[in-house]
């Protein structure tokens, strides 16, 4: 096996590590390894509780990196976290902080309400985000910071903080886990809190070897997708979901990042999905942009999504049946309607050409024969 195969390995063991604890948030772990990846930032936006720090802090630990964790508030002062003014040095004439611990030291960070910060930090995250750097007083302090993991309860929308979030490339809504996942959360949280199960004993990876993955990105055959991607940028534009210049010329740097993320060093439709973490901007640009994606793109993604409807759909239409009467002439409808979504759905599984969704079409089609034997048994039907 060649070096760069051991390397492409890692990426996808990480997102599974890193999302393990937690329950329904492998969208989470995707994101903020794609930032890594790519060497950029990410902002996740949810009420809080959606175990955005947990997942930033086991990122750091799965990489043995050095990590910064703070909550802002208006009040919050550059020294929280760029380090208090050195005194013995300030005595001599020298100006300097001490930044021991600090964010300029951390490779990767997570700064929770980031847009609650005031005017002065603001400045300095902006050439942090853009240039590595921090500009502070007469000096220029160069910083090792990989990824800002950045969290939110809202998009802003004061236009002072427009710079800042449109250099968060890569953004995230974190909704609060289903019902249907109720269960398993709180024996996950139970195990999270009490157990030594999912206490990180040593990295999956380091930095260097993050470093070796990035290098790879501009070898990443992209060809096979550009003409998609700029369609794309017309439908996103038609329906009002505006991607400024540093976004659109970005967008190839995740879409290569993902390919590494499968494996891979050539893009493939698939890939354009990272999309759904660029363009939106509003809460309600989520949803519209992974609808246009679901609809334009050949991905399992397509595939699993109706599949996932036609299920739920199943689902409650058994409530139903166990509700209804004998003489309910909806029963006979159903039964039509049944035998209609069965061909559909074996046909999506052949059409997808992909295993996970092929299987999951076939479980799909169990549940549907189970339905049609319990609305003939409904109906005194036997056959």
């Amino acid at each position: 096996m060649s070096s760069n195969q051991q390397l492409l390995e890692y990426p996808k063991k990480f997102v599974e590590l890193l999302s393990a604890p937690f329950i329904g948030r492998e969208e989470e772990a995707k994101v903020i390894t794609l930032a890594l990846l790519s060497k950029e930032h990410v902002i996740l936006i949810g009420e809080p509780g959606t175990a955005k720090s947990a997942l930033a802090r086991r990122a750091a630990e799965l990489l043995n990196a050095k990590f910064f964790m703070y909550l802002l508030t208006k009040y919050t002062e550059p020294a929280e976290l760029f380090g208090a003014l050195d005194i013995n040095a300030l005595k001599q004439g020298i100006y300097k902080r001490i930044t021991k611990d600090r964010l300029p030291e951390s490779e990767i960070a997570f700064l929770d309400e980031i847009f609650n910060a005031n005017s002065a930090i603001l400045n300095a995250l902006l050439s942090l985000l853009n240039e590595r750097v921090i500009y502070d007083g007469y000096n220029v302090i160069k910083v090792p910071l990989r990824t800002l993991i950045s969290a939110s309860n809202r998009v802003p929308d004061e236009p002072e903080l427009d710079a800042l979030y449109d250099r968060l490339l890569l953004r995230h809504y974190a909704r609060p886990v289903s019902e249907d996942l109720w269960k398993d959360l709180i024996n996950s949280a139970w195990d999270y809190e009490f157990s030594n199960k999912w206490i990180v004993k040593e990295p999956i990876m380091n930095i260097k070897q993050l470093d070796d993955l990035y290098s790879l990105i501009p070898q990443v055959d992209l060809s096979p997708v550009k003409s998609k991607l700029l369609k794309l940028y017309a439908m996103l534009e038609e329906k009002g979901i505006h991607l400024t210049d540093r976004r659109k010329g970005k967008v190839l740097k995740i879409v290569s990042a993902h390919a590494i993320l499968n494996g891979r060093l050539k893009a493939i439709e698939e890939d354009l999905i990272v999309l759904k973490y660029i363009a939106p901007k509003e809460i309600d640009d989520f949803e519209k942009v992974s609808a246009l994606l679901s609809e334009e793109l050949k991905t399992p993604i397509k595939y699993m999504k109706e599949l996932n409807e036609i299920y739920s759909n199943i689902k409650e239409a058994s409530k139903y049946v166990d509700a209804a009467n004998e003489s309910d002439p909806r029963l006979i409808e159903l039964i039509r309607s049944l035998r209609a979504t069965r061909d559909r759905v074996m046909a999506l599984g052949k059409e997808s050409g992909d295993e996970k969704v092929e299987d999951f079409s076939k479980e799909v089609v169990k549940e549907i024969d189970v339905l049609l034997e319990k609305v003939a048994r409904k109906l005194g039907i036997y056959t």
